[in-house]
């Protein structure tokens, strides 16, 4: 079993909270992750969101000694997550899985170009934090026999359909990012990215210095769709 040794006990912790915030969306989550040099990369789908979810992870060397080689594997969020050491700044590559669909359809590696008009992050916050209050309001108006299921989905998809601002951005991708803690409150560490909206083909991704929520922009069918 291949085991991979992350760059500290944070790494470790960060990668944990991660797993374990997609598992409460979907018990039965899977993961691919691709290693790369001294970089971690998973990807996942919480199916609340209708995203995908990325979150590098440093590792504490590069994969393989730098050997000319990567892992691309698919495997259980749940496995993954019960491997992961945080003392020991390690986890264990669990094995592979039947990938969902999902999986096989990721950004683009490069040709990502920075989006203008992206509000800071305290005002992302703040437009979750009315996008859920409007959606408890709308719902705790509807009569018990008119509060199904067909009619909360309709409210949630007006509400989190919303762009923000002129950027194109859909409020549900601002949302998954504050819940799978990417949007914190905390001045990231020195040497992460900052936050930014960018964009490469069909594509749209919310870069946060703990993590990135990408999305498809509607209508443009496959174009540049990266299969790997």
């Amino acid at each position: 079993m291949t085991v991979l040794h992350l760059a500290d006990d944070g790494e470790a912790a960060d990668l944990a909270a991660f797993l374990s915030r997609l598992l409460h969306y979907d018990r039965g989550a899977a993961v691919r992750l691709q290693a790369a040099g001294t970089t971690l990369a998973v990807f996942g789908r919480p199916p609340s969101f209708e995203v995908l979810a990325i979150r590098a992870v440093r590792l504490a060397k590069p994969y393989e000694n730098g050997l000319d080689v990567r892992l691309d594997v698919t495997v259980s969020a749940g496995e993954l997550l019960e491997s992961v050491e945080e003392a020991g700044a390690t986890a264990s590559v669990p094995g592979a899985v039947t990938g969902p669909p999902w999986a096989g359809v990721l950004p683009p590696r490069g040709g990502w170009r920075t989006v203008p008009g992206l509000p800071v992050s305290d005002a992302l916050r703040a437009t979750v934090a009315a996008a859920v209050a409007e959606f408890r309001s709308r719902t705790e108006e509807l009569t018990p026999e008119r509060r199904t299921r067909a009619a909360l989905d309709r409210i949630g998809r007006q509400i989190w359909s919303r762009t923000v601002g002129d950027t194109g951005l859909p409020v549900r991708v601002v949302h998954a990012a504050q819940s799978l803690g990417f949007l914190r409150p905390a001045a990231p560490a020195p040497g992460q990215e900052p936050l930014a909206l960018l964009s490469s083909g069909a594509w749209l991704r919310l870069r946060t210095p703990y993590g990135s929520i990408a999305v498809r922009r509607a209508g443009l069918g496959a174009l540049d769709v990266s299969v790997r």
